[in-house]
This record gives structure tokens, C-alpha cells and sequence, in this order.
């Protein structure tokens, strides 16, 4: 489950010209990741960087754009520090330090930024919030990934920072519909992955998770707090071979903050656990490295689908 705080540890979003509310409004029509324009006259762009190569993939691609200034707020013991090399300033707080990021981008006169990478779930365990992260939990009547980073973009926002989708700058990068890698699936696969897209939208529906592994018309693990990894240990394990993996995004999810992501390291993970296929909601997934991605799966004879 990219959940409450693995989510805060999503980060990421896109663009400027329309505004939070106008860019919710476009997502619940489209019941897309929001394509949302971004200002032409924009030179400065901020990252709030998670762990992983997510940020330092956003860094580069902003550059590709066009991005003169980039200034990153990383986690210690989270972002990777190779992200220094990519961005013009980074400053380092620890999780928990929300007057210290608001301030960050506020003195540096940033007025659009994403959040991009993970949190490790167990340093939420850690967590040590000042004050001003204190009284925004307190006002808060619910507490989940929705409301506490909805209140965290009130607080950029009131600072004059716009928080922009998750796949701002890779939008390149989000999967597309049929077979992307792998050898051509049979029928019993496909109708395993149709099965399972099925229960992993009501798992996300019901907030638990966003990925399910499945086996001939058994369900063998749901993620919850573990995450995705863990999920295809476990699930693999029960399977003990050719189970599938499907992750896909949560209804009406909010691709500012937790966008669905796969990567050369869930390849690792599927060819560890003996999986078959990995499924993902195409036009709502990110494939990360894709070229790594491609090259393993054709190596591990593992098939990478975008299901609609």
C-alpha cells in the first residue's frame, strides 16, 4: 500500500498555469493523471525528494525542460545524495520538519514544486514533527494519506507554492495500454490479470493497497503497509511460481501526492519470487528506467502489461 506515509513519501506533481483546484477539477473529469500546462515563463522549480531514483529522474528530465534552477529539500537517510549533483541547492531536513521545507522554498522564491520518492515506512516509527507539523495533525479529524498531504500542500500553497503533479516532467514515462516487455501472455494469464485488476481496485478502494498477487483465479497476497516489494515476496513465495503481480492506482487518487510506480528493482523483486507478468493501470503508472525495465523483463522472461 503506497499509504499514509510510504505516500508521503510519493511525492510529486505537475504544473503552475492552473492552480490545486483547477487541476482537481481536470482529474475528475478525466479520471487521468491531470496533463496540466506548464508556465512557459517558469525557470525555477523545487523537489521534494524521497528516497530512490525517482527524484533524481525528475531532476533530469526538469533540466531536459528547460529547468534553470532546481532546489531540493532531501530526507537524511532517505534521498540519495547523488541528487546534490542535479539540482543548483538542496537542503536537508529530517522527516517531520514541515517549517523547515515551507521555509526552504519560501527564501528561495520557488513557487512550483514535486514531490517524488518514497519514505522508508520505518522511520515513520521515528518521527519526530515540529511544532508547526504538530498543529497541522491536530487539526486534522482524519489522518490518511489523502488529508495529511492535502494539508501539507495548504501549507506550500500558503506560501506561495504550488504543489504540481507526481508525473510533472515524466509523463513519458507512464505505461501504456497491452503487452510493454516480456513473452505474449496466454489466456489463463489474461484472465488472472483481469481477475486481479478487479480486486486491487477494491483493495485501493478500501485504502489497504494498491497491489495484489494472483494465481491461477487465487488471490495469494494483498499489500498493506509493506509495500509492493514485500507484497511480491510474500505472494511469490505462496505461488512458488509464474503468480502475477497487478498494482493500480486508488480511485479519484490524488497524483500531486502517490502515483503508482514501477521500476528495475520490482523486475528484481518479480524474478526473485518466480512471478510471471506484472500488470499495471496504464495511463496511472510510472515505469522508471524504462529501458532497465525492458532489458529485464526480456532477460527474465517476465511480461510487463498495461491494463486499461
Amino acid at each position: 500500500m503506497d499509504g499514509v506515509v510510504k505516500n508521503m513519501y510519493k511525492l510529486g506533481n505537475h504544473s503552475s498555469a492552473f492552480g490545486i483546484a483547477a487541476v482537481d477539477r481536470a482529474y475528475a473529469r478525466l479520471q487521468r493523471p491531470p496533463q496540466v500546462m506548464l508556465n512557459t515563463i517558469m525557470t525555477s522549480f523545487g523537489i521534494i525528494a524521497g528516497n530512490g531514483v525517482y527524484p533524481l529522474l525528475v531532476a533530469r528530465s526538469a533540466r531536459k525542460a528547460g529547468i534553470q534552477r532546481l532546489v531540493a529539500v532531501a530526507f537524511q537517510n532517505e534521498t540519495d545524495p547523488k541528487l546534490a549533483e542535479l539540482v543548483d541547492e538542496v537542503e536537508w531536513i529530517r522527516v517531520g520538519q514541515l517549517a523547515k521545507m515551507v521555509a526552504c522554498f519560501r527564501k528561495r522564491g520557488i513557487g512550483e514544486a514535486v514531490m517524488a520518492g518514497q519514505i522508508n515506512p520505518k522511520h515513520l516509527f521515528d518521527l519526530r514533527p515540529d511544532v508547526k507539523a504538530l498543529l497541522l495533525l491536530a487539526r486534522l479529524k482524519t489522518r490518511n494519506a489523502e488529508s495529511i498531504f492535502g494539508a501539507i500542500a495548504g501549507e506550500l500553497g500558503k506560501s506561495g507554492v504550488t504543489l504540481l503533479p507526481a508525473t510533472t516532467f515524466l509523463e513519458d514515462c507512464l505505461a501504456r495500454p497491452g503487452l510493454i516487455a516480456g513473452p505474449k501472455l496466454n489466456r489463463r494469464e489474461e484472465e488472472d490479470i483481469t481477475y486481479g485488476f478487479g480486486i486491487a481496485k477494491e483493495m485501493s478502494r478500501l485504502d489497504i493497497g494498491q497491489t495484489v498477487i494472483v494465481k491461477k483465479g487465487t488471490v495469494l497476497a494483498v499489500e498493506a503497509f509493506e509495500g509492493t516489494n514485500e507484497t511480491i515476496k510474500r505472494g511469490g513465495a505462496l505461488g512458488r511460481r509464474d503468480a502475477i503481480m497487478i498494482k493500480v492506482s486508488k480511485p479519484n487518487q490524488d497524483f500531486r501526492f502517490d502515483v503508482p510506480v514501477i521500476g528495475p528493482r520490482t523486475l528484481e523483486t518479480a524474478r526473485d519470487a518466480q512471478l510471471r507478468a506484472i500488470a499495471v493501470e496504464a495511463g496511472k503508472t510510472l515505469v522508471l528506467e524504462k529501458e532497465a525495465v525492458l532489458e529485464r523483463a526480456a532477460a527474465y522472461r517476465i511480461s510487463v502489461v498495461g491494463k486499461t
